[in-house]
């Protein structure tokens, strides 16, 4: 019983498999689809995931596969009333990498493939049963065989219909929005499309028409078309309709043409109170979905798989003690619960339905968007990089759950590499090395210089601060690694 069972075999179950991987833990990822997502769906990869691929080793096959997008537009009425640019965002990654689900997962998949390890097709997961030391799990192949998978951990990375969410029988508490959206992947042409490396939203009165750049020249529009009736079903969207809502909410000026993908969806806002039973875990649409507003749906979920990646790989290796996977349920879901957030005032504020709230909202929007802290603000928000953990059990110390910047590094990203560790940053270099010699499963071998002071720092493998010591607070330090040993 070697192998973790992942059941998913979208970006984050292929996030948490190559994870686990490339620290040298046995993964079996299984999907019971008989081929990886073939349309576009999520198209935003932010900064914070950009920067955590560098240690995973595949941000530059993203680089060169997207399209930057250095900013966004709100527009009503033929006016802008806004332009967040991302230029001024803290990281290496100041811009919006535009790349369609589909090359996300092929990517994804070709780096998990360096690992040796392949993704077994039309696999399903049926059942499974907690033991005293692993699970049970039965899955049945496309021939109707069936199997039981003995692992110590499972992992649910199998979206908002997720099996193992069912068969833990957590509730996935939320609701659906009123109204139906129309999505259409096409090409944009004439003088009024706006820029091909922007996203735009356009606010109207019957509803907010949005455009978001794709490579190759295409662009995917999503608008809303009135409410939802669950007994009476739209028909699939046309061409010409899109076209219609190009003309009425975007102002004309440039046409629609060459559709790859048609269709209406409904928007859900729904999330599990806890991201962990026993020895199972849910990670991305397995525990949240929400808006696409602000599109950090999958980001969020592959920096879950990270998240729990190097927990899980420090314990299966005995480098850690199983309670440091208590953390992962109460630093996610956290996260879980503020994109859930931003995402739902994001979309409530765009399909305000009264004219005088509309009004006052282009209005509120025109005079805010005109400042320059409110624009950084907004672009810092999308990017992920503030994304902390102050609250967290790991999290120790004035500054502790923040993000380590990556100038601050003197290195690889921590976490980079074969083995999951801790980077300790101290000035001091004898009680340093003295130090790791104690913990030399949970730090990595070489102590990393601060710039000044009598400070220390433990830095998480995901890039995190754990410890934020001061004044040389060594034995706080030894107190702190000695309860994750």
């Amino acid at each position: 019983m070697t192998d973790i069972l992942i059941v998913g075999a979208g970006p984050v179950g292929l996030t948490m498999a190559a994870e686990l991987a490339r620290y040298g833990v046995g993964v079996r990822l299984i999907d019971r689809a008989p081929h990886a997502t073939e349309t576009s769906k999520a198209l935003v990869v932010w900064s914070r995931t950009l920067e955590l691929m560098d240690r995973m080793g595949c941000t530059r096959a993203f680089l060169d596969a997207g399209l930057r997008a250095p900013g966004a537009s709100i527009r009503s009425g033929g006016k802008v009333l806004g332009s967040p640019r991302l230029e001024g965002v803290a990281s290496a990654y100041n811009f919006a990498l535009m790349i369609p689900q589909c090359e996300t997962e092929r990517l994804l998949a070709a780096h998990l493939g360096a690992f040796g390890v392949e993704i077994e097709r039309q696999v399903e997961l049926v059942d499974f049963a907690e033991t005293a030391d692993g699970i049970d799990a039965r899955v049945r192949h496309a021939d109707g065989r069936e199997e039981t998978v003995r692992t110590p951990w499972l992992i649910g990375c199998d979206g908002a219909h997720s099996t193992v969410r069912h068969k833990l029988g957590i509730p996935f508490s939320g609701s659906a929005q009123g109204d139906d959206w129309l999505l259409a992947d096409v090409r944009l042409e004439g003088p009024a499309a706006p820029p091909a490396d922007e996203i735009a939203t356009y606010l109207h009165r019957d509803g907010p028409f949005v455009v978001f750049p794709i490579p190759g020249g295409r662009a995917r529009v999503i608008a809303t078309v009135g409410k939802a009736d669950a007994a009476h079903p739209r028909p699939e969207p046309t061409l010409d309709d899109v076209q219609a809502l190009v003309d009425q909410r975007a102002g004309g000026g440039f046409r629609v043409s060459d559709p790859v993908w048609l269709t209406h969806f409904r928007i859900n806002e729904r999330k599990v109170a806890d991201y962990r039973r026993g020895r199972a875990f849910l990670a991305g649409d397995a525990a949240h979905i929400h808006s696409p507003a602000g599109g950090q749906g999958m980001n969020t979920g592959m920096q879950d798989a990270v998240n729990l990646a190097w927990k899980l790989a420090m314990v299966v290796r005995g480098q850690a003690s199983a309670s440091l996977l208590d953390s992962y349920s109460p630093e996610r879901s956290a996260v879980g619960e503020l994109v859930l957030r931003n995402a739902t005032r994001l979309t409530d504020m765009a399909t305000l339905s009264n004219p005088a709230a509309q009004t006052a909202r282009n209005l509120a929007l025109r005079f805010l968007l005109g400042l320059h802290v409110v624009r950084d603000r907004m672009a810092t928000q999308l990017s992920e990089i503030e994304i902390a953990y102050a609250d967290s059990p790991l999290s120790l110390g004035h500054g502790a759950g923040a993000r380590w910047e990556p100038a601050a590094y003197a290195g690889p990203p921590p976490g980079a590499g074969s083995e999951p560790r801790f980077v300790l940053y101290a000035a001091d270099a004898t009680r340093g090395a003295e130090l790791i010699e104690r913990f030399p499963g949970l730090l990595e071998p070489t102590r990393r210089s601060l710039p000044s002071g009598s400070d220390l720092i433990v830095v998480r493998p995901d890039g995190y601060i754990g410890l934020a010591a001061r004044d040389g607070a060594w034995e706080t330090a030894e107190q702190y690694l000695r309860a994750l040993a």
